[in-house]
């Protein structure tokens, strides 16, 4: 009569344990559970390659200029990057910002950003500014490039402010090497620009840097720097969005353009006007006003979708989309990405209706 039990007994336990595993394959793969999951459910998860996390010592803090902060991150055997990289600061609050790297690409031990304080910003610059002290650690993602330095035979580079940190490995680089290159940098002072001796230095011989302060000059003018620069030149441009708007306006036929934003491009989000967007494995519809994200809107009816810069930067609200034209308004999904996901944080819909796998 034992026999018999225990083979009941280990046959239950069995079954416990393989429903067990199976909830927990379930839950894994469906964020929304126990909402019913589609064959492949893939929302509230990026559909980007995982990004190793790592932990860095805030080194030194510096003063690179007026209100910009300067930070060395060191670790060990961190990945290589190419000039125009960025890294992800993943803040004390959870906050994740994307910050340029400015320091030697060569060096395999440390990574090198800085931030301008933004007082009528979103917080993320704040908490870099008070709260990222010598001696902490942060975590850190990346580094990636969706800026990169091009093959041209010659470059003019458009920087504003603290859209040099982008720039500055690149003109590092590119002076080693020799190769024709320009520098139009501007911004409210001098005091306030960082970087600047180093920039003027590299730039010494030929005049190559052209330094631009608000407060002496005016507005630097874009359009006379470009005006009859040779076909094929690679014009590289970071900075404010008016800025960026003005070299866009003067580009000259032939010539590539480079832009590296502060933030998402501008659009007025009542452009596309309201439409609505069907929540499919919740069962639930939600309006989109003019004005309003469809992240906004989503989260009124499921408060738990995850978000963190909100401007179309880090892909934290990366959702799939089932059906509907999407208006990407991103920066930072492949064309292959854009296919069947967005961005909702800034990205809209070019029609009437989107249905997303949430």
């Amino acid at each position: 009569m034992a026999l018999p039990r225990l083979r009941t007994v280990a046959l239950v336990a069995g079954t416990a344990l393989l429903t067990r595993r199976a909830l927990r394959r379930r839950i894994a793969r469906s964020p929304l559970w126990p909402m019913p999951a589609l064959a492949e459910p893939i929302s509230g998860h990026s559909q980007r390659r995982p990004t190793t996390v790592r932990r860095l010592l805030i080194t030194e803090r510096t003063l690179a200029a007026e209100g910009v902060v300067q930070l060395r991150l060191e670790g060990s055997g961190l990945p290589r990057w190419q000039p125009g990289a960025h890294l992800d600061l993943v803040l004390p609050s959870g906050l994740v910002r994307q910050y340029s790297l400015c320091g030697d690409p060569d060096d395999p031990d440390t990574y090198t950003v800085a931030t301008r304080l933004v007082a009528d910003g979103r917080g993320g610059s704040r908490e870099v500014h008070e709260q990222l002290q010598e001696g902490a650690e942060i975590e850190v993602r990346g580094p990636r490039n969706r800026f990169p330095l091009v093959e041209a035979p010659a470059y003019v580079f458009v920087a504003g402010g603290i859209g040099i940190t982008p720039v500055l490995p690149m003109l590092r680089s590119l002076a080693a090497s020799g190769a024709n290159w320009r520098l139009l940098y501007g911004g409210r002072s001098r005091a306030s620009m960082p970087f600047l001796d180093e920039v003027e230095k590299l730039g010494a011989d030929g005049g190559r840097v052209t330094v631009v302060a608000q407060d002496e000059t005016g507005h630097p003018d874009t359009a006379g720097v470009l005006a009859g620069i040779a076909p094929g030149t690679a014009v590289y441009c970071c900075g404010p969005e008016p800025l960026m708007a003005a070299v866009t306006a003067a580009l000259p036929e032939g010539c590539t353009l480079h832009l590296e934003r502060f933030s998402a491009a501008t659009a007025d989000a009542a452009e596309s006007g309201a439409f609505e967007v069907e929540l499919h494995r919740s069962g639930r519809t939600v309006q989109v006003a003019a004005g309003q994200s469809v992240l906004a809107a989503v989260r009124e009816e499921l408060p738990h979708v995850s978000y963190s810069c909100g401007q179309g930067f880090c892909g934290t609200c990366q959702q799939r989309v089932l059906a509907g034209e999407i208006d990407h308004r991103d920066e930072l999904l492949t064309d292959d990405e854009r296919g069947d996901s967005m961005l909702i944080c800034v990205s809209r819909c070019r029609g009437g209706r989107l249905v997303l796998d949430l």
